[in-house]
C-alpha cells in the first residue's frame, strides 16, 4: 500500500443528534459506511480551508453563522469577539430559527486576512454549529 493509501483508524465522540442527522446524510446519498460518509466530509473541509486560505486584500463579504444561544457563555464570547473586530464589521441582523438554534449575519468588510480571522475565531467556539464566510475582491 502506498503513503497515499494507508489507512489510520481514528476515533471520535460525537453527540448522539448529530450523529443521527449524518447518518440520515449517510442514507440519502448512498455511501457504504460511515467511513466514506467521513473521508467525503472530510475531503470537502480541506477544500474549504484551501479557499478560504486564497482570501487576501481589500473585500466584502457576509459571514453566516448559526449557533445554539443556550449555550452557556456563548452570546457574551460571540459578542466581545465582535467587538474586538468592530472595525471590520459593518452590520448584523439576528434571527430565531428555533428555541435554541440562532442564525446571525454579519456583513464585512476589510482586509482579507482579517475577515478570516474573524470567522474562524466565531467557528471555533462550542455551541457554534455552522459558520461560513463569503466574500468578494473590491475593485478599484
Amino acid at each position: 500500500m502506498t503513503k497515499d493509501n494507508e489507512l489510520s483508524r481514528i476515533g471520535i465522540s460525537l453527540p448522539k443528534h448529530l450523529l443521527d442527522k449524518f447518518d440520515d446524510i449517510i442514507n440519502l446519498r448512498g455511501y457504504s459506511s460511515r467511513s466514506e460518509g467521513i473521508r467525503d466530509a472530510i475531503r470537502s473541509y480541506i477544500t474549504y480551508y484551501k479557499w478560504m486560505s486564497d482570501v487576501h486584500g481589500e473585500r466584502q463579504g457576509v459571514i453566516t453563522m448559526i449557533y445554539d444561544h443556550e449555550q452557556r457563555g456563548l452570546l457574551t464570547l460571540l459578542t466581545d469577539i465582535q467587538h474586538e473586530f468592530m472595525g471590520i464589521i459593518q452590520a448584523t441582523i439576528h434571527s430565531h430559527i428555533t428555541h435554541s438554534q440562532c442564525l446571525e449575519v454579519v456583513l464585512v468588510r476589510g482586509e482579507g486576512e482579517d475577515l478570516k480571522k474573524l470567522a474562524e475565531r466565531l467557528m471555533a467556539q462550542k455551541g457554534v454549529e455552522s459558520v461560513k464566510l463569503t466574500t468578494i475582491p473590491i475593485a478599484d
